[in-house]
């Protein structure tokens, strides 16, 4: 933690916010008031987190097609509260109908930018986004799917993915978002679990000026897992064309004739081209008034070992949640351009997508690599888009900041070639840019301080989150018109109950202890439980305190209120009995100038249990030598203590990370150690683990 406030908005900016206007309509005078007016009980024993979820769906005009009964009924505890009980609702008429409708001024507004990694740009607009969707959801509805059927997504990331989505929610099917970039066993998991009859996939995608083929994985994934009847490929790579296609020395002939790459397998019984099974269809569709409490998505969140967790969300509970977030949390206006870095296989891609879309804005997309063809492809994409918010990792700045803003050892660039100082980002004009958001793990310092100044120019917030896909959204959350300090996650979210206890479940919030972070109270967009059961459910999430939902986070909060995470508390090094979080060894060792990221994990050990085991990337123009070594080993010494200081320290050129950038950490361990990676569906390059293995 730190105790400089970098960020002050100024008033001006603070009175243009959307939540400040929500604070002026209920009389509500600072941001502590704020949080306790939507997230404590009132003296006259009114709930402020039913409150605020009740005011909720009328400030932000979301549309029901029944209006709800009672805000909740939690009878059975929170763990299996009903939130909006006997509404009916529809997130697609929230996020694209009543957009589309023909008095509605969002009704050619561009719902969608998309760039494709090779430069092609397209863009949708809300009618045209709503015509595509009634015919998806058509097309399912011909292949017999009906309300609370399940529907697998394993889709590049183009803009029919949208529609897709939508198109589930019309006609009530449960969408399956797929990582794009997961293998066979990965995608045959979640199909086999969630038990998929339609799968809509592609031939393939780009990634760093190459064609990767998905069509081959889904065909060996649907073998391995079965269920599936009906695919549906997108073209992206122009296989349904062959003369457009990418060539190979041996085609395949289906049976009317047509020439195919060898690449893109085909099963004339199951497969067909998504201009045939969904363009001929019917451009009109009235979607379905759905229960509140109706299976909206079924999102996987990885598991150390076995079968990955089927988080089972509603539609009531996704519309509410990412909806509050974006208008209160990225201050969402309706001329904003919205980019978060994401796979619509991650949860990231529908909480974006819901909404920006909820209100009528427009969100971009973007295909490919992030340092393809040049290291400023993001930046370079922000200028000519004029982006207004830019979400991504804190491991994705990290790499990003070795190409340009992460000091070499001299003024000018290296001699390897690549840049330093800042020249990727000069000739870029990032003024566009309102709020940078991040997610998924901690920030070290440096690489904050970095993105705010450097990214950000030094006035734009980062509104840094942490949540999780149990919530599809945010325990907690900065508001725009807080000042931070660096790292910071603000304070709890809205309507969110959150708080910071020690072992006994006792509160060491306002203590400015470091402890667990907890929910007191559920909310709308908890998950309902998990697809495998109630038992796995109550087992991970409640069974560790007394009606509390135990997130598995370290976090504290400093004297000044500003929250702070440290990591996974599981993940926490007992080292000769005292702890400290592999997040804070690894932000020791980045605070090195040789350090471009790092990774601590902790090993066993005869004398202390656990020895931390580092391993390190370094910067352009820094060799590796025991000296340097010995060096990193007394920083973190003198940072942390000399009984953390590491073991060892390894040289790598790459960890293990899935595609938005966050580093798998107990893959590293398990690369050391030698133990079963167990699930390591979401790795993206696993050629990373065999080089942390030479690495010994």
């Amino acid at each position: 933690m730190t105790d400089e406030v970098v960020h002050e908005p100024t008033q001006a900016f603070v009175e243009s916010t959307n939540v400040w206007a929500f604070m002026q309509a209920y009389g509500i005078e600072d941001y502590d008031d704020l949080i306790e007016r939507t997230t404590t009980d009132r003296s006259d024993g009114e709930s402020g987190v039913e409150w605020f979820w009740d005011e909720l769906v009328d400030y932000l005009d979301l549309e029901f097609f029944e209006p709800y009964d009672e805000v909740r009924d939690n009878s059975d505890g929170p763990q299996f509260t009903d939130w909006y009980p006997g509404g009916e609702l529809n997130i697609a008429h929230n996020t694209v109908d009543r957009h589309a409708a023909l008095e509605s001024e969002q009704r050619n507004t561009v719902a969608t930018i998309w760039e494709g990694e090779d430069g092609e740009v397209r863009e949708i607009t809300y009618h045209e986004l709503h015509r595509q969707a009634n015919k998806v959801a058509n097309a399912l509805e011909d292949r017999g799917i009906e309300t609370g059927d399940t529907v697998g997504l394993y889709m590049p990331m183009v803009p029919e993915v949208v529609s897709i989505l939508y198109g589930c929610f019309k006609v009530g099917a449960i969408a399956v978002p797929i990582f794009s970039g997961f293998g066979v066993d990965a995608v045959a998991t979640r199909i086999e679990d969630a038990e998929c009859s339609v799968l809509f996939t592609g031939d393939g995608f780009y990634r760093r000026g190459s064609p990767i083929y998905l069509k081959e994985s889904a065909d060996d994934a649907i073998d391995e897992a079965g269920h599936i009847e009906h695919t549906i490929v997108f073209d992206r790579l122009g296989s349904s064309e062959p003369e457009r296609g990418p060539k190979t020395p041996t085609g395949t002939r289906d049976s009317s004739g047509t020439d195919r790459p060898h690449d893109i397998p085909w099963d004339d019984e199951r497969d067909e081209w998504w201009h045939d099974a969904v363009e001929t269809q019917d451009d009109e569709y009235e979607s379905k008034s759905l229960p509140s409490s109706q299976e909206s998505m079924l999102l996987y969140s990885s598991g150390t070992t076995g079968t990955p967790k089927g988080i089972v969300h509603t539609h009531a509970g996704v519309q509410t949640q990412c909806a509050k977030e974006l208008y209160f949390g990225f201050d969402l206006k309706p001329a904003d351009r919205f980019f978060w870095v994401s796979d619509i296989g991650w949860m990231m891609g529908p909480w974006t997508l819901i909404g920006v879309h909820t209100f009528g804005g427009t969100v971009f997309m973007y295909e490919g690599a992030p340092d393809h063809p040049e290291p400023d492809r993001f930046w370079e994409m922000i200028d000519r888009h004029g982006l207004t918010q830019f979400g991504i990792s804190p491991t994705a700045i990290r790499s990003l900041r070795k190409h340009g803003g992460h000091q070499t050892t001299s003024d000018e660039p290296s001699d390897s070639g690549e840049a330093g100082d800042d020249e990727w980002l000069e000739g870029h004009d990032l003024s566009s840019l309102r709020l940078l958001g991040s997610t998924g793990e901690p920030w070290d310092p440096e690489s904050w301080r970095w993105f705010y100044e450097h990214v950000g120019g030094g006035d734009t917030p980062i509104i840094n989150i942490s949540g999780g896909t149990e919530i599809c959204g945010c325990f907690l959350m900065p508001m725009p018109t807080q000042p931070l300090k660096p790292c910071t996650l603000g304070g709890p979210g809205l309507g969110m109950d959150i708080d910071i206890v020690n072992a006994a479940g006792e509160s060491v919030k306002d203590d400015n202890e470091r402890g667990f972070l907890v929910a007191r109270d559920s909310c709308p967009s908890m998950t309902k439980s998990l697809w495998s059961g109630d038992e796995r459910y109550l087992d991970e999430y409640w069974s560790t305190f007394e009606d509390m939902w135990d997130h598995g986070d370290w976090a504290q909060k400093d004297e000044d209120g500003f929250w702070f995470l440290h990591g996974r508390a599981d993940d926490a090094l007992n080292v000769a009995g005292r702890k400290v979080g592999p997040a804070e060894v690894e932000g020791a060792l980045i605070d090195h100038e040789a350090v471009n990221q790092a990774a601590a994990v902790g090993a066993p050990d005869d004398t202390t249990g656990t020895a931390v085991v580092t391993y390190v990337i370094l910067g352009d123009g820094f060799e590796e030598d025991e000296t340097l070594r010995t060096e990193l080993r007394n920083q973190v010494g003198e940072e942390l203590g000399k009984p953390f200081r590491p073991r060892e320290i390894l040289f790598v050129d790459a960890f293990p990370k899935t595609q938005s950038g966050k580093i798998i950490r107990r893959a590293v361990q398990a690369a050391y150690t030698g133990e079963d990676l167990g699930d390591i569906s979401s790795l993206e390059n696993p050629e990373a683990l065999e080089a942390l293995e030479d690495a010994r």
